[in-house]
């Protein structure tokens, strides 16, 4: 195995982005809604998929099924054991002993931060979703008027909650990265929330997105960014981070910026790290839809020119514990293996290897977001 895998192996991994997990029985068409960013599809079953076939080969002995256990016999065997007890056994075997859980998107009953560190034996934190606070000031009522002053109160409000370490902004989704990168007006605001509540609907006017990146930036925590893969609602060429070029030199290195995924674009994400002091990236999300076996080339592309304290560990878990699991074994078996590789070729020294390893897995994102560290 290599004393670099041994070692991520043993290291408690820090999870600096990722969702809580469904808390009660699954239906088959659900689970294979969950397990595929693309949803289900008449006729076509997301177990045939490289994420379906990773589930099946590397979780099915978790639940003490042999590997390769047809979905049937697999999914029988979840129901059997019960959600708690899957969802136990995931989340134990993934070695994580902290979790950045982002709240924002939950429209199950998903398991809290509190339950997912409880059922990890390990510490959660909360990260606040900017989006959800701009829809909840929009849904209050409050007149277009005074809507900038009113979305920079509620999120001071909701990251002064005990346990907040960060926020997030879902800007690739609702209008892409291709902004002015400027700070827009007082006037410019109140104008956007005019039209905004005249249409309604969730939040996509693109100043309006500017002012919550801008807001961001002044509260001066560590701020997520979903970047590249994601469901059919991204419009991939409109994800890709370099186009966050300009607003990365306005803001001046003010605040950590957190590029997730990254996926096509985990090379331009490497090049933004690269030259930018702020930022930093994961291809989280990524590793568990190419399971472990292509986990290895992803690292590979997103490490030819990041700097090695830019790196970090996320699973972007969501849904099913599963996810947990299998990204945490895609990071550790990918970075371990290629760093081992490279000690082998005389390229790096072993004590560099294990001190990169420990970085990615853990150390930078305790010193990103100010944490202690597992208990």
């Amino acid at each position: 195995m290599g004393a670099v895998r041994e070692a991520l192996d043993a290291l408690p991994l820090v999870d600096h982005h990722c969702h809580g997990v469904v808390g009660g029985e699954l239906s088959r068409e659900y689970f294979e809604e969950l397990i595929t960013e693309g949803g289900s599809w008449p006729g076509i079953s997301s177990f045939d998929s490289p994420v379906g076939v990773a589930v099946r080969r590397h979780c099915g002995p978790l639940l003490d099924l042999p590997r390769h256990a047809p979905p049937a016999e697999y999914l029988a065997r979840r129901a059997e054991l019960g959600a708690r007890e899957v969802n136990r056994r995931f989340l134990a075997a993934s070695g994580t002993g902290v979790f950045c859980v982002d709240t924002g998107y939950a429209p199950d009953r998903l398991t809290t931060p509190a339950e997912l560190a409880d059922a990890a034996g390990g510490t959660a934190y909360e990260v606040v979703r900017l989006e959800n606070v701009a829809e909840a000031v929009a849904a209050a009522g409050v007149e277009p008027d005074a809507y900038g002053d009113a979305f920079r109160a509620a999120v001071q409000r909701a990251v002064a909650r005990p346990g907040v370490v960060g926020v997030k902004s879902v800007a690739a989704y609702r209008t892409g990265f291709d902004l002015d990168p400027a700070r827009p007006s007082p006037a410019e605001v109140t104008a956007a929330a005019h039209a905004w509540s005249a249409r309604g609907g969730r939040l996509d006017d693109p100043v309006l997105v500017r002012h919550l990146l801008w807001t961001a930036v002044d509260l001066g925590l560590p701020l997520q960014l979903h970047t590249g893969f994601g469901d059919n609602d991204i419009r991939m060429h409109r994800a890709d981070p370099t186009h966050l070029t300009d607003w990365l030199h306005l803001t001046g290195g003010a605040i950590p910026v957190l590029l997730l995924h990254c996926w096509p674009y985990q090379r331009q994400a490497a090049y933004l790290a690269a030259v930018f002091e702020q930022v930093y990236l994961d291809v989280g999300l990524t590793l568990h839809h190419v399971g472990p076996a292509r986990a290895r080339a992803i690292l590979e592309e997103a490490l030819e020119i990041t700097p090695f304290r830019k790196l970090l560990y996320s699973s972007d878990a969501y849904g099913v514990a599963e996810f947990y699991h299998l990204g945490a074994l895609a990071f550790r078996r990918g970075l371990g293996d290629l760093l081992q590789d490279r000690v082998a070729a005389d390229e790096l020294g072993l004590p560099d290897a294990l001190r990169i390893a420990e970085w990615a897995g853990a150390h930078n994102a305790l010193r990103v977001y100010g944490l202690p560290g597992p208990s």
